[in-house]
């Protein structure tokens, strides 16, 4: 089996020196495969998988966090490779919701051992997530947080509480127009969130869905429009689930986006990127080939 391994170069493991090109290559080996391992900048991650998949390979393994296996799921989306994944990121929700081990070296064995099964993916406006897309106050607050590591090298979780503190004070509504089915909705909120498939809207349980074959995308649209009803929201999260109580909700393939602002943050699996309006979702049903366990309920 001839693989490319993508690796994200800012993943915590390589920053620490836990892991290298060659000892990548050797751990590869001894299950059987030949890899050819890539460790770079994140900017140069998309090339690097398109260049192997014209190569010929027969698999993509992407090393980093939800950020890093977005961007070569979006390569291989639509296409024959699969993905395989080595969860080297902070939260790792995508390989955490599939069963994908998060030792890595029990996710390199899954690489030739496991079965490749097709799954969703969201997109919006040509790009891909595999995780959600949020609008609102968490775009700013990610925003924020990743600024604050760069210049002065804190702690995920720190730079997240520093972040919030700075943003949350000032943080204006947002005026959403949801468009689907020829009808037109508007709102005032200060969240919105986009899940390709299901999600629990809770505190303990946030982000685990339970299957990824739903050929729909599921849009939750906060109910709330201050920010006291945004901490109330949270206070409730804490303890059951929100979804069906705080949030507005729609199920469905496609649907349209409008803001009266000319650009807007847009949070996609980890990463903020600025899009113009309108945002135009859609789900790819099964557009991803991906190496999950046999056991794996998907």
């Amino acid at each position: 089996m001839k693989i490319a391994v993508i690796v994200n170069r800012e993943a915590g493991s390589v920053q620490r020196g836990d892991i290298d090109a060659e000892s990548l290559r050797h751990s590869f080996l001894e299950e059987g495969t030949e890899a050819d391992v890539h460790i770079i900048p994140g900017d140069q991650i998309a090339a690097t998988a398109r260049a192997a998949v014209a190569g010929g390979v027969e698999a993509v393994v992407a090393g980093g966090g939800d950020g890093t296996i977005r961007c070569v799921a979006g390569v291989l989306a639509g296409g024959p490779v699969p993905l395989g994944v080595l969860p080297l990121g902070t939260l790792n929700h995508f390989a955490r919701d599939l069963g994908i081990p998060t030792d890595l070296v029990e996710a390199i064995r899954l690489v030739p051992r496991g079965v490749v099964r097709a799954l969703d993916v969201g997109e919006v406006n040509g790009e891909v997530f595999v995780n959600n897309s949020l609008l609102g106050f968490y775009p700013p607050i990610v925003e924020q947080r990743d600024e604050e590591r760069r210049k002065l090298n804190r702690n995920k979780w720190i730079a997240t509480v520093s972040a919030a503190l700075k943003v949350l004070p000032k943080l204006p509504s947002l005026h959403v127009r949801v468009e689907a089915d020829g009808h037109a909705t508007e709102r005032k909120t200060h969240f919105v969130f986009v899940g390709n498939n299901e999600y629990a809207m809770n505190a303990f349980s946030f982000g685990a869905r339970n299957r990824f074959d739903s050929g729909l995308l599921y849009l939750y649209v906060a109910k709330t429009s201050t920010r006291l009803g945004l901490f109330g929201l949270a206070l409730h999260g804490l303890v059951r689930d929100v979804a069906q109580t705080h949030f507005d909700r729609w199920f469905l393939p496609e649907f349209t986006i409008e803001s009266r602002k000319k650009r807007l943050q847009v949070y996609l699996d980890g990463e903020v990127t600025f899009m113009r309006p309108p945002l135009r979702y859609r789900t790819r049903p099964l557009a991803l080939p991906v190496i999950l366990p046999a056991e794996a309920a998907v």
